[in-house]
Order: C-alpha cells, then structure tokens, then sequence
C-alpha cells in the first residue's frame, strides 16, 4: 500500500514541476529573444538504497519511490524565434544562432542574443543592462545616423565624415545549448565546459545582424496551451492513484478479526 503512496506522490511531484515549466513558457511568450525550455519524463523502475544522510535523502527523494515517473526538464530550445521590425537603430536581432559576446561585471564573458543596445556614458556600444560588447566599439557623442550592416560593420556619420567605420561586431557559436545558464534579458552565463567559437556573422552558420529589428520569443502558446492540458490530465489521474491508495487503506483498518 506504501507504495502506491509513493508512486502517486512522485507523479504528482513530476507533474507539478512540468506543471511550472509550462506556466514559466506561457509567461514569457512575448518576452523578446526568450527560448523556451521542454519537458520530458522518465519511469522509475526500482527503489534505490537509502542515501546515507538526511540532506541526501531530500536531495533523492524523487528516486525513492518502488516505480512512478520522473520530471527530466530539457535543455533550452533554441530555435529561431520572429523578427520583428521595430524601425529603431539600436534595436539588434540576430537571424541565426550565433551570440553576440559581452562583457560580465568581472570580466566573465556572458552571451547575448540581441535586443536593444545602448550607449554607455563613456561611449561603448553596450546591451541594455549595461554590459558592454567584447568588441569595444565606442561611439563618439557626435554620431548620428549609427548603422549596423548584416556583417556586424558598424558606422555612423561624423562632423568630420560620413559613414565613419567604429568598429565591427563579431558573433560567438556555442558546442551546445546545454552549456548555457540563462540569466536575465536574453543574456546567458557560458559553463566552464562551454566550447566558443569565434565566427565573422554569416559564417559557420551563425547567422546575420539585422538593425532595427527584435527576435521575439519562440513559445508557441498554442503547443503550450496542449502540453499544459495534458499535464494537467496526468496530474488529475495521480491525485486518484494517492485517493484510491487512502480508500484502500481506510477498508484496510477498518477490518475487524
């Protein structure tokens, strides 16, 4: 009878976290360059042995149970999402896979898939959040008409010259999207196994620049709207599992000799 609990208790556990990644989707449907994140589940087959202490224990207990099914969330899907025009100049989407490089506040390089850039009070060319491009582009405070071109050239027109060439954006290619901690904004922490590879953009498949323009998220609500309905199926039929388990043992203790 234990065990029915427990199988119905880790269901309800899986169902619940893919429950939360569902919800965590449908709210970022319209946040610009979000990647969505999948769900998958496995079968427990066997108890495993006891872990040896209480904090191991916590740590194991969806792998506790006689059988049931696990949550295995996946990594980031990176497909491509909408671009979007928006007519703004330091609006920057980039139509491929590939990651501009930023600067972290150590100096820890960080990723960043477009957005919309600024200018930083000692001219570099940054992301929103203040985190200037690795490559250093600095834009003097009589620019106007600043132009990212698809290869990443940046130019804008100077008292002295027109079309002045300030510096070039490089794009980063990533081994796998699994070596990747989202943070905030589109920006994502490379893990130490992350492998990098420099590329020119429209080389090596990362793609090109596009000025004035913002890659949206590529949440499909309608796919989420299907999964969500489906999990909550399974959550409703675990509930019944634990239920039945409870009705059972209440027959159970409530036989008399």
């Amino acid at each position: 009878m234990n065990g029915a609990f427990d199988i119905g208790a880790v269901a309800l556990r899986a169902q619940q976290r893919a429950l939360d990644t569902i919800a965590n989707n449908v709210a970022n449907v319209n946040t610009p360059t979000y990647k969505r994140v999948d769900s998958d589940f496995s079968e427990v087959m066997a108890r495993q042995m006891q872990p040896a202490s209480q904090t191991a224990l916590l740590a194991a207990r969806d792998f506790l149970a006689t059988g049931g099914v696990r949550f295995t969330p996946r990594e980031m899907i990176f497909n491509q999402g909408d671009i979007r025009m928006t007519g703004n100049r330091l609006d920057l989407a980039i139509e491929g896979a590939g990651f501009i490089e930023l600067m972290g506040p150590d100096g820890q390089p960080l990723l960043w898939r477009g957005g919309t850039l600024k200018v930083l009070d000692d001219g570099l060319l940054a992301s929103e959040n203040g985190y200037a491009l690795r490559a250093n582009i600095s834009i003097p405070d009589d620019a106007t008409n600043l132009e990212i071109a698809a290869d990443g050239t940046v130019k804008a027109d100077l008292p002295e010259s027109q079309g002045a060439e300030l510096g070039q954006i490089s794009l980063v290619q990533v081994s796998s999207g699994s070596d990747l901690e989202r943070l905030d904004r589109g920006i994502y922490r490379p893990t130490e196994s992350a492998r990098l590879t420099d590329a020119r953009p429209g080389e090596d498949g990362v793609g090109l620049l596009a000025q004035g323009r913002i890659e949206g998220s590529n949440v499909e609500l309608s796919d989420e709207m299907v999964q969500l309905l489906t999990v909550q199926r399974a959550f409703a039929a675990s509930a019944q599992i634990v239920q039945a388990a409870d009705q059972l043992a209440g027959i159970a203790n409530s036989l008399k000799r």
